[in-house]
């Protein structure tokens, strides 16, 4: 597809439907819209506007959304392209580690290969940027890292990408915190860590060390967090204590974060109020049989929420099919968010907050000078697309389409 071209009959929504001062559905329109160096050019309803001097692509009355955003996964850890094979069970964290290590160094495929299958997956869900986490630990050494870099390369005219040098092992174990730094001085923007009281064996130590790399190495941070209720939330304030300390607020996550659907509400409310204040985003994967972050009280108190599918099958998990459009679908049953703003605006923890329209049903997306990362989906409406986990059917990234689904 040329750099300039038209997008025509794409399905935009243009406000909500209201019946005796109720919400009921969403007003959509089809618009054209000019498409030049990636960037949406201009939006018009006026056919007469497209002319006949460039290429034309027919969107045919689909639903256009923003294209998502894959928040957490682990490119490095996944099967995906190699033969079946179920988990080996484990008694723990330490010896899941263990039996990940042993396979994924006698795999037949290599590193690059299964993240380039996983990316395709990814791709044909309608991500466009991805932040994978990569295990760094003696063992190995940049081994994983150069793997992946070499996959992202290569994918790197279908999307954007985000690298998170991750001490899977422990950032305390002997030689991953020299590995570490050298990731980061070979590309690496984001350091991260796992559960600093149960992993590490020492919380202070532990987070203290991770500032320290994320300061040095001008990177940010994305701690995963499973440690449940108490300690998991003392773990978080004082993380938001060290970030405030080293000037860090608005460059820290922590994925998982169950300590805080453990507390109480008002347990809850406090936390957020730190994190908020610290500027520290939560990202989620919203796994089945855990208590998940309140993830509307959350977002009411200010603090950043994504999604992220985190194991896609790997070593730790058999499942994932790599759709965060699917992973926000669980946020409306766990939460049991059933109306049509509701529906609609859990868009936006899986495309870095975008959503087509605000709560009170004005146009927010897609605006002229917008980048042209974009997806066409089977659905009337966002509502709809979300609760009914629609079929993707292109995908495009700064105006070059990187999927077709041929069904």
């Amino acid at each position: 597809m040329s750099r300039t071209y038209w997008l025509t009959n794409a399905r935009l929504e243009t406000g909500y439907i209201k019946e005796n001062d109720r919400v009921t559905g969403t007003k959509t329109e089809l618009f054209h819209l000019l498409i030049e160096d990636g960037r949406i050019e201009k939006i018009t309803k006026e056919a007469e506007s497209v002319g006949n001097d460039l290429p034309v692509m027919d969107a045919n009355g689909l639903l256009l959304l923003p294209s998502f955003i894959e928040k957490h996964v682990h490119l490095d850890k996944t099967y995906m392209g190699e033969n079946w094979r179920a988990c080996i069970p484990a008694s723990g964290v330490i010896e899941r580690c263990e039996i990940e290590k042993n396979i994924l160094a006698s795999i037949p495929s290599s590193t690059q290969q299964r993240a380039e299958a996983l990316l395709d997956v990814l791709l044909s869900y309608g991500s466009t940027h991805v932040r994978t986490h990569v295990d760094i630990y003696p063992e190995t050494g940049l081994n994983n890292l150069e793997g992946v870099w070499q996959a992202l390369e290569s994918y790197s005219n279908r999307l954007s990408s985000e690298v998170v040098a991750f001490a899977q092992h422990g950032l305390l174990r002997p030689g991953t915190v020299q590995l570490v730094r050298e990731a980061l001085r070979n590309g690496a923007g984001i350091v991260g860590a796992v559960d600093p009281a149960t992993v590490d064996n020492n919380i202070e130590a532990s987070l203290v060390q991770l500032l320290d790399l994320a300061v040095e190495g001008n990177a940010d941070i994305d701690l995963h967090l499973h440690d449940p209720g108490h300690l998991g939330t003392f773990t978080m304030k004082r993380l938001a204590h060290l970030t405030k300390q080293a000037g860090w607020e608005g460059r820290v996550a922590v994925s998982h974060a169950f300590g805080l659907g453990d507390v109480s509400k008002e347990e809850a409310i406090e936390m957020a109020g730190i994190l908020r204040e610290a500027g520290i985003s939560i990202v989620t994967s919203l796994p089945i049989g855990r208590n998940i972050p309140p993830v509307n009280l959350l977002t009411e108190y200010g603090v950043e929420v994504s999604i992220g599918n985190d194991n896609i099958y790997d070593s730790w998990w058999p499942t994932g099919n790599g759709d965060v459009l699917e992973r926000a679908g669980r946020l409306l049953e766990h939460f049991r968010w059933t109306d049509e703003v509701s529906l609609g605006q859990a868009l936006k923890y899986i495309t870095g907050g975008k959503t087509l329209l605000d709560k009170e049903g004005n146009q927010l997306w897609p605006k002229a000078g917008d980048a042209a990362s974009m997806v066409l989906v089977e659905a009337s409406c966002t509502a709809e697309a979300v609760a009914r986990r629609a079929k993707r059917k292109t995908v495009i990234y700064k105006g070059n389409i990187v999927f077709e689904s041929i069904h």
